[in-house]
């Protein structure tokens, strides 16, 4: 493969102006991550360790190998809704490394509201559960949880996808042989009781951890028996009595000794064969560079092999159809070693910018190697000439072929994601493995600009036709509404809040987050394709 060579002058003032702009925005982002992973109510935090326990965060720290990198999945969930009160949604979930098995981690953060569930806990415990079940992951529940968030109870109770769908999920998971482990370290409550249950091997700290269907308030309305917690379902009774637990620890700390000591006796995963290339090089470029490239408003357009250059192996690509529909730009490369076919945005979908990604995107099924889609798209081109010529059928092929590939496909939103160009470029709709946004990417079914225009033109339709019209002021008024709207709703953290993403990653964080997500998809043999290549 040949080396990419930048064409940026990096010493400009342009570059340099842009560069202090993207780093202020990454600044408020990580700003925003502090707020959420370390500055929790104070009271909570000194209330939770005055019982001897462990915070969420150090819980992980200490049941992953040493030295071994934590990918935190959906760190600002909830982020600017419910009053703050739930950071992260109550719950930490990501994937790290236990005696060397790649793993999912969920764990509750009993400091926010006792570890209870609302609707966005739920999304974010379920879409862990996903993870672990497209790439065969082993779970570990760190159990310390009220259960439901009660006022909120017809929000996450009674529907397909509601605090229900976690137990049937572990079910389905260890159905087909992937393991659930449970530590209770805190309150094991109601429907959450049932997390422990249906594990596999369950683990519980000795006058810490309980499990029990109602509690002792509610078990003396109930029958009017008065019982103690630890009585009910405490460490003793559940080891020594129910078996609704197998083995009982002194501490957290122990307990977590206890969750590696089973992870000693589980089996190895047989790999999905990729050629790795274990010596491989850093790109020419550096990371940082990248803050300085990166598109800061949908208006912007960059060349994304100034990004591919600063990601992959010795900034070495391997272009496929270099000459032909210039606006998408395709082709194989490494990252850290790992191979993986590239599909990014240099401009709008062209019928041949479709046709293009959908025969690369069937390479890529017959060589198993993984895709990488870079983001940054306003749609497809519109006009008589383009669908006269069959523009919706042609991006048809090019859906269809991201809806069924072989491979694993991750997802970068580096950009504007808008439109139909967000599902051609496998957005969250068609089952990526992993979809991150970087700070300054924005998300919106059209930019606000475009949808300022269309909803003007049609409130000036609907006043015509009853014989009226709109004035300049009026026009200015709803101009600012929309596009304030669609400002707030198309940012990257109104949808990470929602969970419409896996998290926001740092420009710098690219490649190893990239790594990560190859390695953890190789835990599941890939499918093998079902026809030919089809030259488009």
């Amino acid at each position: 493969m040949n080396a990419l060579v930048t064409k940026i002058d990096t010493s400009s003032k342009e570059f340099t102006d842009r560069k202090i702009r993207y780093k202020d925005i990454v600044g408020t982002y990580n700003k925003n991550i502090d707020s959420v992973c370390y500055n929790s109510d104070e009271k909570s935090v000194q209330r939770h360790k005055s019982r001897g326990k462990l915070l969420a965060r150090d819980r992980i720290n200490l049941l992953v190998d040493p030295g071994t990198p934590f990918l935190e999945l959906s760190a600002l969930a909830a982020f600017n809704m419910h009053n703050n009160s739930f950071p992260s949604a109550g719950i930490i979930t990501g994937i790290g490394v236990i005696h060397g098995i790649e793993t999912i981690i969920v764990a509750n953060d009993a400091t926010v509201k006792g570890g209870t569930y609302i609707s966005e806990t739920i999304k974010k415990h379920l879409r862990a559960q996903e993870i672990a079940k497209q790439n065969n992951l082993p779970c570990v529940y760190m159990v310390d949880s009220g259960g439901v968030f009660l006022p909120d109870q017809a929000k996450v109770f009674p529907d397909k996808f509601d605090f229900g769908r976690i137990f049937f999920n572990q079910a389905r998971l260890s159905a087909a042989g992937i393991p659930q482990i449970s530590i209770v370290m805190g309150s094991c409550t109601a429907g959450g009781a049932y997390i422990p249950a249906m594990s596999d091997e369950t683990i519980i700290v000795r006058n810490q951890g309980t499990i029990f269907l109602a509690g002792p308030p509610l078990v003396k309305a109930a029958t009017g028996e008065t019982v103690t917690a630890e009585e009910l379902g405490g460490a003793i009774v559940h080891t020594e009595k129910s078996g609704v637990a197998d083995h009982i620890a002194e501490s957290d700390e122990h307990a977590l000794q206890i969750c590696r000591n089973i992870f000693e006796s589980l089996p190895r995963t047989e790999r999905q064969y990729v050629d790795r290339q274990m010596e491989y090089v850093e790109p020419e470029y550096p990371a940082e560079e990248l803050y300085g490239i990166l598109p800061v408003s949908t208006r912007e357009q960059v060349d994304p092999r100034e990004i591919i250059m600063r990601i992959v192996d010795g900034s070495r690509f391997h272009e496929f159809k270099t000459n032909y529909a210039p606006t998408l730009v395709t082709g194989f490369a490494h990252v850290m070693g790992y191979p993986v076919g590239i599909i990014a945005n240099n401009g709008i979908l062209f019928s041949e910018s479709a046709l293009k990604g959908t025969h690369f995107i069937e390479l890529c099924n017959f060589r198993k190697i993984p895709i990488l889609f870079l983001q940054n798209i306003t749609g497809f081109m519109v006009g008589k000439t383009y669908e006269n010529a069959g523009i919706a059928k042609d991006g048809a092929k090019m859906v269809h072929a991201v809806a069924t590939a072989n491979v694993p496909v991750f997802t970068f939103i580096i950009g504007g994601s808008h439109g139909a160009g967000n599902y051609a470029m496998a957005g969250r709709a068609y089952d990526p493995r992993l979809l991150f946004m970087v700070p300054a990417a924005k998300i919106s079914v059209m930019g606000g600009e475009q949808a300022a225009n269309v909803l003007i033109s049609i409130k000036e339709e609907q006043l015509k036709k009853s014989g009226k019209e709109i004035n300049e002021e009026e026009k200015i008024q709803l101009r600012d509404s929309i596009l304030k709207k669609y400002e707030e709703e198309g940012s990257a953290y109104y949808s990470t809040a929602r969970l419409w993403d896996d998290g926001i990653v740092d420009p710098a964080d690219f490649r190893k987050t990239i790594a990560m997500g190859i390695s953890i998809s190789l835990n599941k043999k890939f499918p093998e394709p079902r026809s030919g290549v089809y030259r488009m």
